[in-house]
């Protein structure tokens, strides 16, 4: 209990004094404003990089679209934490839904080295959402990570076990294509 005579902020005036988070990081956190779309940003956000991914290897010569892939996700996690972290410390949430850089660079993992085609891209979705929403070990315990460590990581994770996955229907043919 205070005895101060000092009245407590309201969320409004602690959100009001509460420093912004730059441009970039607010662009990059949110996937360029992805992570604002309703309900479920960070599934937008995975369908969202799903559709970047077909559109950019379309265009790239097939020896280029697994490192183009490797460059895009690790370049999703280089800018992603600090991005994440700067928002995260300007919105006062720990974790906040509408940064959704973390499902862009598990969802890139997911797809590292599958065939460019629907059946691969809705799998990948469809494996690094699951991973993402079911979290198994460490998944889980990666979100326990400060600030933008953690809220990247454990999407990372979630896009390892995706990619296992997705190369082992690969491996099989399961995927038919």
């Amino acid at each position: 209990m205070t005895t101060s005579n000092t009245p407590i902020p309201s969320p409004q005036q602690v959100d009001a004094n509460r420093p912004r988070a730059p441009l970039w990081a607010t662009l990059v956190a949110t996937f360029f404003g992805v992570g604002r779309l309703k309900p479920g940003p960070g599934t937008w956000a995975s369908l969202a990089t799903v559709v970047v991914w077909a559109a950019v290897s379309h265009f790239l010569p097939s020896s280029w679209v697994v490192p183009a892939n490797i460059a895009m996700a690790a370049l999703a996690v280089g800018v992603g934490i600090p991005a994440a972290t700067r928002v995260a410390r300007a919105s006062g949430v720990k974790d906040p839904q509408f940064v959704v850089i973390d499902e862009t660079a598990g969802q890139l993992i997911t797809l590292i080295g599958a065939q460019l085609g629907w059946k691969s891209f809705l799998a990948g979705f469809i494996l690094f959402r699951a991973f993402d929403i079911v979290k198994p070990p460490p998944v889980r315990q990666l979100e326990r990570l400060p600030e933008g460590t953690g809220i990247v990581l454990d999407d990372v994770a979630a896009g390892l076990y995706g990619l296992a996955v997705m190369q082992l229907l690969l491996h099989f043919n399961l995927l038919g294509q």
